[in-house]
């Protein structure tokens, strides 16, 4: 017979630190980037889950003025305050908030087509 050896344990949550994440703490959830089709070929972005620690009117006024798209801040019952845009913005509003340094590209989720 062979002798079976445990092997060592291994924790996957271990490495797992708030000190060095962007987005500030308490928020460890993902910031949630959908699309949803209007009429015909016209569609809305929305934004959930950014922290409130950041003015999401001033963000809305940044994507318009970056992106030539009408926006604005809704409150969802369930969501909290999201952002709606108009168009397909999920590519340029994933890589505004990369490159302003809110977000990780690990904690982006894209959602749609």
């Amino acid at each position: 017979m062979s002798t079976i050896q445990n092997l060592q344990s291994f924790d996957p949550f271990a490495d797992a630190t708030k000190g060095d994440d962007l987005v500030p703490a308490g928020t460890d959830d993902y910031i949630h980037i959908r699309i949803q089709q209007r009429n015909g070929r016209k569609t809305l972005t929305t934004v959930q889950g950014i922290a409130n620690d950041y003015d999401k009117k001033k963000l809305v006024k940044a994507f318009k003025k970056k992106f030539a798209c009408n926006g604005t801040v809704i409150e969802h019952p369930e969501y909290g305050e999201v952002i709606q845009l108009q168009g397909d913005q999920r590519k340029n509003i994933c890589q505004f908030l990369m490159d302003i340094g809110i977000v990780k590209e690990e904690q982006l989720k894209v959602h749609g087509f």
